[in-house]
């Protein structure tokens, strides 16, 4: 069962913002590493941010580096995405989960970003 809501996604022209927000159901993100990821059409899911369980530690993936920010909430545990300057190329449904995934992972359903003017 899906055990998270991303929330946050939608229509945006070129150089605009969005913040994502990644909801858990319960503490299942409690005293875990957590990510985004993003699969865009006819593309591979690929990994964009990931954060530390204690929000303290950051990693991104090149081409979000400078424009994107992971962040999250120790109190409500929930992640979020700051993303800035966003490009065509950023178009993507965008999803939370655990850091790293494997091949069992299972996946919500993610919300839609689309870059477009």
């Amino acid at each position: 069962q899906v055990q998270f809501v991303e929330s946050g996604g939608g229509l945006v022209q070129p150089g605009g913002s969005l913040r994502l927000s990644c909801a858990p159901k319960g503490n299942i993100f409690k005293g875990k590493n957590m990510g985004w990821y993003r699969q865009a059409p006819g593309k591979q899911r690929e990994y964009v941010a990931r954060i530390s369980r204690d929000g303290d530690q950051t990693m991104y993936a090149t081409p979000v580096t400078g424009r994107f920010t992971i962040s999250r909430d120790t109190a409500t545990d929930a992640i979020f995405l700051q993303m800035n300057n966003l490009e065509p190329a950023d178009t993507a449904t965008y999803y939370c989960n655990e850091a790293p995934v494997t091949s069992l992972t299972q996946w919500g359903q993610g919300t839609q970003v689309t870059v477009s003017s």
